[in-house]
């Protein structure tokens, strides 16, 4: 890539940032799953059990059924940071490389690269919260503050992305474009 093509993604490098360390945080699920499935899954029926008594009112079928769904959600939160992290990536190159403005760039990379990660971590603490709730739908409405922006990130920056290429088409303004 050339000194111009490396200055056109500059704008996008915090957003980029957020993207890489999406798929790094994917790396590590992926790493502790592997390494440590046994030991989560402790942890999570240990969490169960601790409330066994007063939230599942002591049945055994439910807090089984929470334990085993939290740790879907634990491999969802891998599979959306790998796939999440791999989109805002391609999305934030792509955006480098179109001619737009600076500030649709950064806000758009930023966006998309925020939104995945922290749409990602929503998962993995649905599935962590789970467990002492007894539920997981629970856990996910406890969670809405970060699950419902972190969404809305990925959208607008991928409705950026959209619009800039758009408008790279069809204008030809060269006003602070980079």
């Amino acid at each position: 890539m050339s000194n111009n093509g490396i200055a056109n993604i500059k704008p996008a490098k915090l957003g980029t940032l957020f993207a890489l360390l999406t798929l790094l945080y994917s790396f590590a699920l992926g790493a502790t799953f592997g390494l440590y499935e046994k030991d989560v899954k402790d942890h999570l029926k240990a969490e169960a059990e601790a409330v066994k008594k007063t939230v599942y009112e002591g049945d055994q079928a439910k807090m089984d059924k929470i334990t085993a769904k939290s740790w879907v959600y634990c491999k969802r939160a891998h599979m959306h940071a790998s796939g999440l992290g791999a989109i805002a990536l391609a999305v934030i190159v792509f955006m480098g490389v179109i001619r737009t403005p600076c500030f649709i760039k950064f806000l758009g990379s930023l966006s998309i690269g925020l939104g995945a990660l922290g749409y990602s971590v929503f998962w993995a603490l649905a599935a962590l919260t789970a467990p002492g709730l007894g539920s997981t739908g629970e856990a996910k409405e406890a969670l809405w503050w970060l699950a419902q922006p972190s969404a809305g990130l990925c959208i607008l920056g991928l409705l950026l992305a959209f619009i800039a290429f758009f408008a790279s088409m069809c204008c030809r303004c060269d006003e602070d474009v980079c």
